[in-house]
């Protein structure tokens, strides 16, 4: 019976209003008053509370505060970062495909196939492994042209633009040329008469690509040089340099031999390649 009238009591001061008078402290004089119960206390606390609750997280997480929160990363760092992906992944597919343009040139001056992959496919399609030139019909016009044009032309300095400005090209070797340039007879390099152990030097700054010994050509070094200009380097009897070394022009990189089956004599057999297309570099280079 006693817990029951204690449970009214409390119940009935909740709902009692209270009369909340505020005075002057000099005067005593009534300045405000207004009735109020503990409920009605309660629920303004209540709202009062929510509302700077919410005003609290919306400076927080809708303004530049959220930085100062443990977890959270400023704009511009996550700006950085998406940049930083981007580029990233740009650079990857960039070495994929000049890894494949390497591979095929690789392919071709070891022999294993005849079939050059000019990197203008590459970059339109980079899966090459899929590409069927007999996909590809013009008409006989176009054909007979361009035929014509690229017996023409194909291994013209102008159209390849071997002439660059700024650059010195250094000569690999002195020594008498025994084998010229010949596209017809699929001789795309010059051969240099030269003793064995003469220092061989690269003709601009780049850096070593390939650098192997084979049984048909010896040690072989090829040095990519930057503006899709590739130098190629065979029958040498040592490799001073190893794939991934960078040199500068004129650095000796190998010694000249007699070395590979396909060897006629102490030489080197020198080639010169810009956008995957083989140069007749005697009219840059004095050998004498």
């Amino acid at each position: 019976m006693k817990n029951k009238k204690e449970d009214k009591g409390f119940l009935k001061s909740l709902i009692n209003d209270y009369k909340i008078v505020i005075s002057s402290e000099d005067t005593f004089e009534e300045k405000l008053s207004f009735k109020a119960n503990k409920i009605n206390a309660f629920i303004i606390m209540l709202v009062y509370s929510i509302i700077l609750i919410s005003f609290t997280i919306s400076i927080v997480f809708f303004t530049q505060l959220r930085e100062l929160v443990p977890g959270y990363s400023s704009s511009d760092l996550l700006n950085r970062a998406i940049y930083l992906t981007e580029k990233t992944d740009s650079l990857e597919q960039q070495i994929a495909l000049n890894n494949k343009f390497y591979q095929s040139i690789e392919d071709v001056l070891s022999g294993k196939t005849e079939d050059f992959i000019p990197k203008e496919i590459l970059e339109s399609d980079t899966n090459y492994n899929n590409f069927d030139i007999n996909t590809i019909n013009p008409n006989i016009q176009d054909s007979i042209l361009r035929s014509y044009v690229d017996n023409e032309d194909k291994f013209n300095l102008t159209k390849n633009e071997l002439v660059i400005e700024n650059k010195m090209f250094f000569t690999p070797i002195t020594g008498e040329i025994t084998q010229g340039f010949n596209s017809k007879d699929n001789h795309y390099a010059l051969d240099i008469s030269a003793d064995i152990g003469t220092p061989v030097k690269s003709i601009l700054e780049g850096k070593i690509i390939f650098s192997e010994w084979s049984v048909d050509t010896g040690y072989v070094i090829i040095i990519d040089h930057g503006q899709d200009i590739i130098s190629v380097y065979k029958h040498n009897s040592k490799a001073l340099k190893k794939q991934n070394d960078f040199v500068q022009a004129g650095e000796v990189i190998a010694y000249s031999g007699n070395q590979g089956n396909l060897s006629t004599g102490p030489h080197l057999h020198f080639e010169l390649w810009k956008n995957g297309t083989p140069i007749n570099p005697q009219p840059l280079l004095n050998f004498n």
